[in-house]
């Protein structure tokens, strides 16, 4: 088959679904049929063949706008987040989104508000008026949201972050399923005197000492008030708040496993006990939370750590949104919390002889 070329300015122009039809000898309307998923039972497989082997020698691509336009969609999701798209710790969410947008065929059109909310209501607006046909509104941290003006107004779900006025679904980490997985990794090597370091005022920390809390009861135990240390979320909170409750402490009463609110305090508390020549984990044992990238797996040791599902929310945030796109029904309003999954390494080890 010969090649179909136009030019136009001194570049090639690019192919069109005419020129696809020319070169396969077919009429116009097969070429359409393929491309907008109604071939089946209107042309036969061969037909179907030539057709997209045309077009992959031409380069044709289908215009998605137009298609869109045919469809009353734009493959076109927007997706507004309060810092995400400025901080390296959740990228994870926005890669998760993209990637599982790109392979249903959408593009994904980000706007970070910096946690501005009449800039959320802005974006929100602007987003609208491009017709996108759906948004996902996304926080870096777990909260109680405000629903953005006109996210009502279109299919929309919540990543991250909780409506406060209950009105929209939501994909959410199981923080306090992670907490209890986090204590249980300290129980399980045999540590029984385990303490708690860092934490917010905060839905997160919540949870989490909950879970904690729950794995403890397990085997018997309740966590002394002076044993739940919350300092802060920042390195420096893990370093004061594990010298409070090693330093100076004799061996047979200091915990021999701390759980921490996030990687960061598990890093000030690794820091703490190389202060105090303690060795860890022949002496202290050490679990993190969120696996934070570029961080967790360079610390001295490795840190054991519960992920939390940034990936995973943006993906699944993406999928609930297409489904009720293409099914044109809102999502049920309820709250789905994903599975926060330990990783392993070198932090923990059995708990020492007493």
């Amino acid at each position: 088959m010969g090649g179909v070329e136009k030019t136009r300015g001194g570049g090639a122009e690019r192919a069109t679904s005419r020129d696809v039809a020319r070169l396969a000898g077919v009429s116009h309307t097969a070429v359409s049929f393929v491309f907008n998923g109604r071939a089946q039972g209107n042309l036969s497989t061969k037909t179907q063949e030539k057709i997209r082997k045309a077009a992959e020698q031409l380069g044709y691509r289908p215009n998605a706008v137009a298609r869109g336009l045919r469809r009353r969609r734009t493959a076109v999701i927007g997706l507004v987040t309060d810092e995400i798209a400025t901080s390296p710790f959740a990228g994870r969410l926005l890669r998760g989104a993209m990637d599982m947008a790109w392979s249903s065929e959408h593009l994904v059109l980000t706007v970070d508000s910096g946690q501005d909310p009449g800039a959320e209501d802005a974006a929100v607006a602007e987003l609208l008026d491009r017709r996108v046909d759906g948004i996902i509104y996304a926080a870096l941290s777990l909260r109680r949201a405000r629903v953005p003006q006109g996210l009502h107004h279109t299919f929309a779900v919540l990543a991250n972050c909780l409506p406060e006025d209950g009105s929209l679904p939501a994909v959410i980490p199981a923080e306090r399923a992670g907490g209890r997985s986090a204590a249980r990794v300290l129980l399980d090597a045999g540590h029984r005197r385990v303490a708690l370091v860092g934490g917010l005022d905060d839905i997160a920390t919540a949870e989490r000492l909950r879970g904690f809390r729950d794995a403890l009861r397990t085997v018997g135990l309740t966590a002394g008030k002076d044993w739940v240390v919350r300092t802060g979320g920042e390195i420096s909170a893990g370093y004061e708040g594990a010298l409070r409750l090693l330093d100076g402490v004799p061996a047979y009463r200091r915990p021999t496993g701390i759980v921490c609110y996030n990687d960061r305090v598990a890093a000030g508390v690794l820091h703490a006990a190389a202060r105090l020549g303690l060795d860890v984990p022949a002496e202290l044992s050490v679990v993190g939370y969120d696996d934070q990238e570029h961080m967790a797996a360079f610390l001295s040791p490795p840190l054991t750590t519960v992920a939390l599902p940034h990936r995973a929310m943006g993906e699944t945030a993406v999928r609930l949104l297409l489904d009720a796109i293409d099914s044109g029904t809102a999502p049920p309003v309820t709250t789905r919390r994903l599975e926060c999954p330990v990783v392993t390494r070198g932090s923990v080890g059995p708990a020492p002889s007493p």
